[in-house]
């Protein structure tokens, strides 16, 4: 999904990308692309490390620019969003769309996808129109080879009229030839305007209504026929654009006589503004078909007919769920049963240096107190935090990475869309929702792909109901202590994923209900539709997968959580070690909630816990512990057969034990995913509302368990 550690930090939208040259010579050069055609690989494989990344002024979209030099030139190359039209539709075609329009680059590479060239032709055909320097990179000939499609690239240069070449953008050499094209087009661009797009009789009579007017105004290397279109589109955002870009006056009387001429004249013609855009479109698609008849040509008609006999399993209505729950399963068994032994490692070792680092703080003259705060405070914390994360976060995130890079999460997002579609949001929901798997502020992110504002607001309130990594020990360890038992054996482990796939089940329960209540409330309106690709499946590149998810996801989300997690050890000491009248605060504080907490099948110090844990849900169970035990700092119990005595004996039960899941599956963010909803609505608003939400809906769906279960009983 295209989230790493540079694009999903909370400051993720505090940095601006400025094109920024290493001499003033370099040249620039746009990489464009639809999705999954390979262009971030090409993109990788140009610059290696020499880029960094950033956000376009005003705009949450993530892009990355970097530099590689030719025989000739330098070039700083633009990794663009990936989109399927000039013609924009959310954010990031909007991104694309005004730079490969408006900032003029000095050539634009066009990344194609060979296996499905017709649909990629779409975008070339649309950056040709615009850019008289265009090279079309077709990528994946490698997997087109497979599949018994061969592609006649100089025919295709022929019909472009600009330069073709053809790629694998894993092989060096193939890429080398990139730069070297790039050499050429810079001194001498290869548009030939042969491309002629199919556009009707009646459009080409509109546009030349309009074209003589507006040559008399803008001087631009654009084309003039493009530029007549958005005018007669109507697109404000777009028309907004052009003003600025070439101090139109768009009041003025001739311009608009002109417009409303050329709109009367298509309305003649029965082309409205409710058809329009469609009219347009269906030439580009139309002249891509032509084009590909010419030069695509198929050794094997069945070539996806694997593909196709896949996606009637993983698709089909009756096997998609079922099979979509399985793998879930299977994920969290893996994660469940390989973590073990790492995490207790790691947490001998972490909790094993306190005894040095205290030695150290005194050999330095600190004083016992101060000593006491900084070892059994922040650094108990911060080493309880690492040791509970750290281990399943590396085996979960390279397990969903495989998964995205296979080609399976865009089956999960269709699978699930029809749902999504009755609770009036989007089908996009369903991948920021498994984003959400790891680590909820990263889900947060990821609802940028959701085009409606409406929708991504759901997408971003609601993600809190599927258990982030910080969630899963606490929902682990009270399924294994009161439902399954304390042995460790294959049995058990597979019990604890098969009971926790169905508490992430109500999860998306939760997550449509609540949906459907904001759309049908305070988030009133229609769900939109969506172009959903099914990317062909590969074979996942394992290696970079591992070290994709390592450092741009694992340690990005356990950096985070130890920034917060720190002063939250702070405080937590502070509250453990103050006392008024010969009580604790963290004792009053408990005492004063418990009123409130039997009500929903709680107790003071459960619910302290989780306020406590609100920088960080991994110290929830720590905080129980050291609040029942009446402790002055962060303990860890040896075994979990300890800490279920230690619950009973401070009233815990079966209903307790239920409550306190359900709780932990639905109660407020933490304090990350609020700052990063903050930053990414742009408002404080949704942050609070998105706060309220999942924690009033825990509150009302705990106290109902509990009266039913008291009644039952």
């Amino acid at each position: 999904m295209g989230l790493t550690n540079k694009s999903t930090g909370i400051n993720a939208s505090d940095t601006s990308l400025v094109i920024k040259k290493q001499n003033p010579n370099d040249k620039i050069i746009a990489i464009a692309g639809n999705p999954n055609v390979g262009k971030s690989t090409v993109f990788n494989g140009l610059t290696g490390l020499h880029q960094h990344t950033g956000n376009w002024p005003g705009k949450t979209v993530t892009n990355a620019q970097g530099y590689c030099k030719g025989n000739k030139y330098s070039f700083v190359l633009v990794d663009l969003p990936g989109t399927y039209s000039l013609l924009a539709h959310s954010a990031e075609e909007e991104v694309a769309r005004n730079f490969i329009c408006f900032e003029h680059p000095d050539a634009i590479v066009v990344v194609c996808d060979a296996t499905c060239l017709e649909r990629s032709l779409n975008l070339v055909i649309q950056t040709i129109e615009v850019h008289q320097n265009v090279i079309v990179c077709v990528n994946l000939l490698d997997e087109a080879k497979k599949k018994g499609i061969e592609i006649d690239l100089e025919e295709l240069e022929e019909l472009l009229g600009v330069s073709v070449i053809g790629i694998t953008a894993r092989k060096k050499g193939d890429l080398d030839q990139v730069i070297k094209i790039l050499d050429q087009v810079i001194d001498k661009p290869k548009n030939k305007n042969s491309l002629k797009i199919a556009y009707s009789d009646v459009l080409l009579e509109a546009i030349n209504i309009i074209k003589p007017v507006i040559k008399n105004r803008i001087i631009t290397n654009l084309s003039y026929q493009w530029l007549c279109l958005r005018l007669i589109e109507s697109d404000q955002s777009l028309i907004t654009e052009i003003s600025k870009q070439f101090n139109l006056d768009l009041n003025d009387s001739e311009l608009i006589e002109t417009i409303n001429k050329a709109n009367s004249f298509l309305n003649d013609h029965g082309i409205n503004n409710h058809n329009l855009q469609d009219k347009i479109v269906v030439s580009f698609i139309h002249s891509a078909h032509l084009i590909c008849q010419k030069v695509v040509h198929f050794k094997k008609q069945d070539y996806n007919q694997r593909d196709r006999r896949i996606d009637k399993i993983l698709t089909n209505r009756w096997t998609g769920y079922p099979i979509m729950l399985m793998l879930l399963a299977l994920i969290f068994w893996i994660t469940i049963t390989g973590a073990n032994y790492p995490s207790q490692w790691l947490s001998d070792f972490l909790f094993g240096l306190e005894k040095p680092i205290s030695q150290f703080l005194q050999v330095l003259g600190v004083s016992t107190w101060f000593n006491d705060m900084l070892v059994t405070g922040v650094y108990r914390v911060l080493a309880w935090v690492v040791s509970v994360m750290l281990p399943p976060m590396a085996i979960f995130f390279p397990l969903f990475t495989l998964m995205e890079d296979l080609g399976y999460l865009p089956r999960v997002a269709f699978n699930l869309d029809h749902a999504f579609k009755k609770c009036s949001a989007c089908g996009k929901q369903a991948l920021t929702m498994c984003m959400g798997f790891g680590c909820n502020a990263a889900g947060i992110v990821g609802c940028r792909i959701i085009d409606s504002p409406r929708e991504r607001l759901i997408a971003m309130i609601t993600n809190n109901f599927v258990p982030c990594n910080g969630r899963f020990p606490t929902l682990i360890a009270i399924l294994t202590m009161f439902f399954i038992g304390t042995e460790a054996s294959f049995q058990n482990s597979l019990l604890s994923a098969v009971f926790l796939t169905l508490l992430i089940v109500i999860g998306i329960i939760m997550t449509l209900v609540i949906s459907k209540l904001l759309s049908k409330t305070i988030l009133k309106g229609v769900p939109s539709s969506f172009t959903l690709e099914l990317p062909p499946y590969r074979k996942p590149q394992v290696g970079k997968v591992i070290v994709r998810s390592i450092f741009d996801r694992t340690l990005f989300v356990l950096s985070r959580a130890v920034a917060v997690a720190a002063p939250a050890g702070l405080v937590i000491w502070l509250m453990a070690n103050i006392s008024i009248d010969g009580a604790t605060i963290l004792n009053i504080t408990s005492d004063f909630l418990d009123p409130f907490a039997h009500c929903i099948g709680l107790d003071g110090v459960i619910l302290l816990a989780f306020i406590l844990g609100f920088p960080a849900n991994e110290i929830v169970i720590p905080i129980m512990i050291m609040t029942y035990l009446a402790n002055s700092s962060l303990i860890e119990m040896d075994n979990l057969v300890a800490l279920k005595s230690l619950l009973i004996q401070n009233g815990w039960t079966w209903i307790t034990a239920i409550n306190v899941m359900l709780f932990s599956l639905m109660h407020w963010p933490c304090s990350t995913t609020l700052l990063t909803i903050k930053k990414e609505a742009n408002s404080w608003k949704w942050a609070i509302i998105s706060f309220i939400v999942p924690a009033l809906t825990g509150i009302i769906i705990c106290f109902i368990f509990t009266k039913c279960a008291n009644f039952f009983i």
